[in-house]
């Protein structure tokens, strides 16, 4: 019997609930996680004010907060932290599942930080992929969340985290990490058969590298991870397969997984060619069609849904996750309350 693993430590997901769904429901222990962040435990010599907030939200961490209480702390600097921080818990509070909260910060353009947003979608993503025991699927789903930089040789593309080279030998950063006892990044390997095992112990470092070449096994991972996300939030059944070509097909229906991505697209779609530079940034691309097609808009009649994914000037892939939620033709609204 194979024996389950844990992976993803540091996003808090063992601080969560979960509903009869499956969908995580907040807690305070989590609040209190974001209470632990550098940016907001009070410093020494930080006024009366600024402690005696941080000291009552550790003790009830949804009461509420009066815009006085955070108008009365001298330094400007926190009180711009602790307006960003109420106000995100503030919105966590008010949905039932953390899967919501995404949903609604993305269909109405809510503005909150990127780390912020990025452990969001880590967290909901750690809770679609539990239970699963394929290494090259959770190296590719940190791609949802984390900024890669590729490197390109001989025909082969590699992805390895944007942040690893500030990270190696440097003490984690997370106040869950350090909690938690976790070793900082110390070398990279090409995640492959022979290392695969590897991942499980390291999996909060971010220091393993993937095959995104075309044809590859990192693409068919990817697609796995896009199949899962959408199943996992708009309760929808796809199929993304990738593509090593467009083979002269017309692009009828796209979504950009990132913003480079969506800039190509829109020449595709408009029928215009692309030039070598812009083919060369095209990293990625997938063919998505719905096993129901009830669930897809009847004024689309393309059978497939094309799904773009490229790299910036400087060679780094920064996917957007919250594309498949706003830009698929989905006829019906999601399950996820």
């Amino acid at each position: 019997m194979n024996e389950q693993r844990d992976f993803w430590l540091s996003c808090g997901h063992h601080l969560v609930d979960r509903d009869a769904a499956g969908k995580l429901l907040l807690t305070d222990e989590l609040l209190k996680a974001y209470l632990a962040r550098p940016e907001l435990v009070p410093p020494p010599g930080s006024c009366e004010a600024e402690r005696g907030l941080h000291d009552s939200l550790l003790r009830n961490p949804r009461r509420p907060v009066a815009p006085s209480q955070i108008a009365a702390i001298a330094d400007v600097d926190a009180r711009e932290n602790w307006e960003i921080m109420i106000g995100w818990r503030d919105h966590l509070v008010k949905h039932r599942t953390l899967e919501t909260a995404y949903l609604d910060i993305i269909r109405n353009n809510i503005r909150f930080p990127h780390i912020f947003m990025g452990q969001l979608t880590q967290a909901i993503l750690r809770n679609a992929l539990d239970g699963c025991g394929d290494v090259f699927t959770l190296r590719a789903a940190e791609m949802f969340f984390r900024p890669q930089k590729l490197l390109m040789q001989g025909g082969m593309v590699s992805a390895i985290d944007e942040e690893t080279d500030l990270l190696l030998g440097c003490q984690p950063q997370s106040p869950l990490v350090a909690l938690l006892g976790l070793p900082a990044s110390t070398e990279i390997d090409m995640l492959s058969d022979s290392t695969a095992d590897s991942y499980w112990k390291r999996s909060d470092r971010f220091d393993m590298s993937l095959d995104l070449t075309a044809g590859q096994r990192g693409m068919a991972a990817l697609g796995e991870v896009i199949t899962q996300w959408i199943a996992h939030l708009l309760a929808i059944d796809v199929v993304t397969e990738p593509l090593e070509e467009l083979r002269n097909t017309p692009v009828a229906w796209y979504v950009g997984l990132d913003s480079e991505a969506t800039r190509i697209g829109d020449r595709l779609w408009k029928g215009e060619d692309l030039d070598d530079e812009a083919r060369n940034r095209l990293v990625g691309l997938f063919r998505l069609t719905f096993r129901n097609p009830e669930d897809k808009l009847e004024t689309v009649r393309s059978e497939g849904i094309y799904l773009f994914a490229a790299m910036t000037a400087g060679d780094v892939l920064h996917l957007k996750p919250q594309n498949l939620v706003t830009g698929l033709p989905i006829r019906r609204e999601e399950m996820v309350s």
